[in-house]
């Protein structure tokens, strides 16, 4: 069994910052990649950053300059930072990685969200 627990959401300030967290638990043998999406009310998921195992990352267009992916694979975990906050970032952000229990076998995987609230 493999768990994905975000923390860090909450209710900021336009121009502030939030850096979330979401640590892999349960039986893991490999992490690949790592992802951050977010849903908006009304709208479909999103990617929002993703990270390989080899430390590679790519950002929606919309966040570029502002936010930052990052994993520490000794942890099994991975964080985004998330500056210069806007009102159009409120959403529920999802955490999502592809983890192998044993023998290469890769199973995606979602968190329950985190909700991250940008006050104008």
């Amino acid at each position: 069994q493999v768990q994905l627990v975000e923390s860090g959401g909450g209710l900021v300030q336009a121009g502030g910052s939030l850096r979330l967290s979401c640590a892999a638990s349960g039986s893991i043998f490999r992490i690949n990649a790592m992802g951050w999406y977010r849903q908006a009310p009304g709208k479909q998921r999103e990617l929002v950053a993703g990270i390989t195992s080899g430390g590679s990352t790519n950002y929606a267009d919309s966040v570029k300059g502002r936010f930052t992916i990052s994993r520490d694979n000794a942890k099994n975990t991975v964080y985004l930072q998330m500056n210069s906050l806007k009102p159009e970032d409120t959403a529920v952000y999802y955490c999502n990685a592809d983890i192998s229990s044993g023998s290469y076998v890769f199973v995606n995987y979602w968190g329950q969200g985190t909700q991250v609230t940008v006050s104008s």
